[in-house]
């Protein structure tokens, strides 16, 4: 689907203030706070956001500061399981290789 990376990325710059300069609202949102300490992974994801929207020819003007970027590279802890989050796109008719 097109506008799930777009998605995706608006999402994951509303995360990105809320954590790196520790806004109140949303702070204690389950999202919100599995990626506390992970900005690294965080950060990464961005950019493989980013690499994805080019492929599909949309062009990037928000990067974010790498400085930024702290803690744990990966992201380990997730709101849903996987198997749990497969299920929801398939239910909502995404048709991605999963």
């Amino acid at each position: 689907m097109q506008a799930a990376p777009l998605g995706e990325h608006r999402e994951l710059h509303a995360l990105w203030p809320i954590i790196t300069n520790n806004k109140k609202a949303y702070a204690h949102h389950p999202e919100t706070l599995s990626w506390k300490g992970k900005l690294k992974a965080l950060y990464l994801r961005h950019e493989a956001l980013v690499e994805e929207m080019g492929r599909r020819g949309y062009n990037h003007h928000t990067p974010l500061d790498p400085a930024l970027a702290t803690g744990k590279a990966v992201q380990d802890e997730f709101v849903d399981s996987y198997e749990k989050q497969v299920r929801i796109l398939k239910e909502r008719g995404y048709e991605c290789r999963v």
